[in-house]
């Protein structure tokens, strides 16, 4: 059987009768998107009539295609419209609003496209994780799928895209993949505004509260901070620093135990909105006020930072803008290797943060 392509047109060449001058190949999809200078998913697009493609380079392949008499093996396209017209949403992340916003994204641009939308929630620790991935996959007989952290993380993951054909694009928040399978967040550098932010404020006993481990956005989160401190002169001292779970309880349990040290830190970030919102909680509990006391930042800006009192200073990321392009470029909206402008974390300063209390 041949082996389909992205778009399910075949990749082999099959052998032309003679013609005077002896057998030779025919052209394959590979051929074409060489000579074109397209990928061959792109070709795809093009022979399936995707009104995904843009008119000059349409009509490029389409001139190649003529020249060289290509034609796809009408069985092989014949297996590729026995797809589905549903896109997966795969994850295993513990903050409700950030699967939301990137289902909202999702649905943005898979409007009037025909697709529609499935989730996958699943558990990286389960030791038949990948078999249910799989599973998922082959009953729905999915277009493709977008991964979001952490499962977009997990190398297995994209080993397991490759081996069953799966198209895919990963959101993380560094580069892990081919321009055409990837949106990067550059959480990194989101961390090292939040710690020139706090250290401009005159703070200088500043904790971090982590995401999991199991999760790349922790590690990027806090390097980017310790680096921040760093062109600040200043350091993250070991006892003020806390591991979290991206949750609110975690928030407020790393959070209490980091403002009974003495001295206490003037300033925390935490890795995500959840968990600063539970360092609110607790500094209410313990008499701590914010920001006079105790200046807070959060990561993601989603709705909850606009509605805590007082109102969140937080690293804002275009939780939803992500979305829509990571499916755009799943279904061949955009270009490969283009990014939403607003793409890197910004800033927005809010009521939690002010300058370091006098001691």
């Amino acid at each position: 059987m041949p082996k389909r392509g992205a778009a399910g047109s075949d990749e082999r060449g099959s052998e032309a009768q003679g013609t005077g001058e002896g057998p030779r190949r025919r052209p394959t999809i590979n051929d074409i998107a060489r000579l074109a200078g397209v990928s061959k998913k792109t070709v795809s697009r093009v022979i399936n009539a995707s009104p995904y493609v843009q008119k000059d380079t349409r009509e490029r392949i389409e001139a190649v295609i003529a020249e060289h008499g290509y034609a796809p093996d009408p069985q092989a396209r014949g297996l590729a419209f026995r797809r589905s017209f549903l896109i997966g949403l795969v994850y295993d992340n513990p903050n409700p609003q950030y699967v939301v916003n990137m289902q909202l994204g999702l649905l943005d641009g898979m409007k009037g496209s025909g697709f529609e939308l499935v989730v996958h929630p699943c558990d990286r620790a389960s030791p038949t994780f990948l078999a249910d991935l799989r599973g998922f996959i082959e009953r729905q007989k999915l277009f493709g799928v977008v991964l979001t952290p952490s499962v977009s993380e997990d190398e297995r993951v994209a080993a397991l895209m490759g081996d069953i054909g799966c198209e895919y694009v990963r959101v993380a928040s560094v580069s892990l993949d081919a321009p055409a399978h990837m949106i990067e967040t550059r959480d990194r550098a989101g961390g090292e505004a939040a710690a020139q932010h706090l250290a401009d404020l005159g703070h200088a006993r500043v904790a971090f509260i982590s995401g999991p481990p199991s999760f790349r956005s922790s590690r990027e989160r806090r390097e980017g901070f310790e680096t921040g401190l760093a062109t600040r002169g200043l350091t993250l001292e070991a006892r003020y620093s806390q591991e979290g779970a991206y949750t609110f309880e975690s928030g407020i349990e790393c959070a209490a135990a980091l403002l009974k040290l003495s001295p206490r830190p003037t300033a925390i970030f935490a890795g995500n909105d959840e968990m600063a919102a539970g360092v609110l909680q607790a500094a209410r509990q313990l008499g701590v006020a914010v920001p006079r006391d105790l200046s807070v930042v959060g990561f993601d800006d989603f709705e909850i930072a606009r509605r805590l009192w007082p109102s969140l200073t937080t690293l804002r990321t275009p939780t939803r803008e992500i979305g829509r392009l990571a499916v755009e470029r799943l279904m061949g909206l955009s270009d490969e290797g283009r990014e939403p402008n607003d793409r890197l974390p910004v800033l927005v300063v809010r009521e939690s943060t002010g300058p370091a209390p006098k001691s």
